[in-house]
């Protein structure tokens, strides 16, 4: 592993990324992502491993090209759709750090943190859901509580399952984010804090 390698991976991962045609707050949706999760994931574990940092800027990488109406518009067709994302960024970037030259145990270490396997029991895999479920937290529940504030039950539900996936590390972390009021009320409520 070189520095070279690690920055020339980072910067195909951000290529590939600044192709997606959605924007927010204008810039590709799915660049946009991916530098939340590398700047969430430095500040909450600033030690970590030059796989989980690649891991976390690759979690979403080039999603727009398997779009959610691609599978049934069903519970099983969702959990589909989010194993066939899984694979395909596990290969993308899978296809970029061979390129750049790192070896097969480093890819699919790589790749296993990708597809998020053995959650609560490998270390890194716990802190990539962590991650995740803090950039959510911070950036994503507020437009979800907007969209869907006339179902409560579904929104406290959610909120719920995410508390459920992050470890106790993440739960101090994620009572550090500054939530509208709206939305910390919701959390005290599903939580029951």
């Amino acid at each position: 592993m070189t520095t070279n390698q690690f920055q020339s991976a980072l910067a195909a991962i951000d290529a590939e990324n600044s192709k997606d045609p959605n924007q927010e707050l204008s810039q590709p949706k799915e660049l946009l992502y991916s530098n939340r999760m590398h700047d969430r994931l430095l500040k909450f574990h600033p030690t970590a491993s030059e796989q989980l940092i690649i891991a976390a800027k690759a979690q979403h990488i080039c999603r727009w090209k398997i779009p959610r109406e691609s599978f049934p518009m069903t519970r099983v067709g969702y959990l589909q759709w989010r194993e066939e994302l899984k694979k395909f960024h596990s290969k993308t970037t899978a296809v970029i750090l061979d390129k750049v030259g790192y070896n097969q145990e480093f890819i699919n270490r790589v790749s296993f943190l990708i597809e998020k396997k053995a959650i609560k029991k490998d270390a890194e895999s716990q802190v990539i859901e962590d991650i995740i479920c803090l950039v959510f937290l911070e950036y994503y529940l507020e437009p979800f509580v907007e969209k869907h504030i006339s179902d409560t039950d579904k929104l406290k539900n959610i909120i719920v399952k995410t508390w459920n996936k992050m470890s106790e590390n993440g739960h101090a972390e994620a009572l550090k984010i500054p939530y509208t009021t709206r939305s910390l009320q919701l959390i005290k409520e599903a939580l029951g804090l």
